[in-house]
């Protein structure tokens, strides 16, 4: 996923430019508000997201939201130290999708980040092939909820399906285990964790395929796309 960074600070850039780097994003360094709009040339320029400091040198943040939302719809997620309600209806007022408050947990920007992503594909209405996922002898039909492994339909239950669809969206991505809780369990992690462990063990074991979900210590899973 291709993801514009707007942050005038080049050492906040650079350590958070390394950290979305290693959960599988394309990070673009923009260190002005000027910068920003020229790298969204032409029509948001593939970007998946813009992740927009509020506090630039050249332009206010805000202003520079409403321009990018009037050159493109690509997700706008605002970050500042501002935690107001009305900066935050401001901003939102604008065209932002989201906002976020420093200090963040990293886990909860990455959920956000993937959340907006996944709003806005379906807010654009996803075609049958965005909706079938293929991966390897494994087919996962998002509508109906139904996976089947060389043919044959896979049982799944609710959470389990939810756990595998996150996760197959985007092969080789490694999700934080706060951040699976957040969107699969819609909780914290406190007191959940074990029920994550538990559902790993169980979509390996249902869909016969122990090396599908990759456990990365210290961090979360990744999904390791099957060889056809």
């Amino acid at each position: 996923m291709r993801l514009l960074l707007v942050e005038d600070d080049n050492h906040v850039a650079a350590a958070l430019s390394a950290v979305l780097a290693r959960h599988g994003f394309d990070v673009t360094h923009a260190r002005s508000g000027e910068e920003a709009l020229q790298a969204l040339v032409p029509e948001g320029a593939g970007f998946a997201v813009v992740l927009l400091d509020l506090g630039l040198p050249d332009q206010d943040g805000y202003e520079v939201c409403g321009k990018i939302r009037k050159r493109t719809s690509t997700p706008v997620i605002m970050v500042t130290a501002r935690s107001d309600v009305r900066s935050r209806i401001h901003g939102l007022n604008l065209g932002a999708d989201d906002y976020v408050v420093k200090p963040y947990d990293t886990g909860e920007l990455l959920a956000r980040i993937h959340a907006v992503s996944r709003r806005t594909a379906h807010d654009d209405g996803a075609s049958p092939a965005e909706t079938a996922l293929r991966l390897g002898s494994m087919h996962i039909e998002l509508p109906t909820r139904q996976v089947s492994v060389d043919g044959s339909v896979v049982q799944l239950t609710r959470k389990e399906f939810d756990l595998l669809a996150l996760l197959a969206q985007r092969p080789g991505v490694v999700f934080r285990r706060e951040q699976i809780i957040s969107e699969v369990w819609r909780t914290s992690w406190e007191g959940t964790g074990r029920t994550l462990e538990v559902h790993v063990a169980s979509l390996r074991s249902k869909l016969r395929m122990p090396a599908l979900i990759e456990t990365v210590r210290g961090v979360g899973y990744r999904l390791v796309a099957p060889v056809s």
